[in-house]
């Protein structure tokens, strides 16, 4: 193989894509639509709602135990729901259909997430939130029940920080 032969021919066109969305907005797209009327189950059995969760901001993060930006980034997210928490925000991390639960529960325990963790067995939540495929997806949601934000890939926390103040304090 050349050096101009990239090993990974898909790399190009999903460059490509990435700098279509970016440039049409959909990686840090905004929404106006409502988050879906779904009920979480946690890892330790607890189901959570949508519904439950209106009056707070919440954020619902897709993510996986063998996605390396999904465990770079949770230290932050970690730190993140730690900061914000006592002023009303609700963090759900939604562990992705392929995920083994076991391999879900040693990371929530090995990493003391401190946030509720779910698991997301059939798909269906990932699916009622556009599809969700790539991980980490990160979803805002503000008081009322509307999706304000979502991230594709690992969030810029600066700007996640000040939206998260914003949505905190109106």
């Amino acid at each position: 193989m050349t050096a101009s032969t990239p090993s990974r021919p898909w790399i190009k066109p999903f460059a490509a894509c990435a700098v279509v969305l970016a440039l049409a907005g959909i990686g840090y797209a905004s929404f106006n639509s409502g988050a879906p009327n779904v009920t979480f189950i946690s890892i330790s059995g607890d189901k959570i709602s949508t519904e439950s969760l209106r009056g707070k901001v919440v954020m619902v993060n897709f993510w996986a135990t063998d996605c390396r930006t999904c465990v770079k980034e949770m230290p932050q997210m970690v730190e993140t729901y730690n900061k914000y928490k006592g002023q009303g925000l609700e963090f759900i991390a939604v562990a992705m259909q392929y995920d083994p639960p076991n391999y879900v529960l040693n990371f929530t325990e090995a990493h003391k997430l401190p946030f509720k963790v779910a698991l997301d067995s059939a798909g269906d939540i990932a699916k009622q939130f556009g599809d969700v495929k790539m991980t980490p997806t990160t979803f805002v949601i503000d008081k009322n029940g509307k999706i304000i934000k979502r991230y594709l890939g690992e969030p810029p926390f600066p700007e996640l920080h000040k939206l998260l103040e914003k949505e905190l304090t109106s």
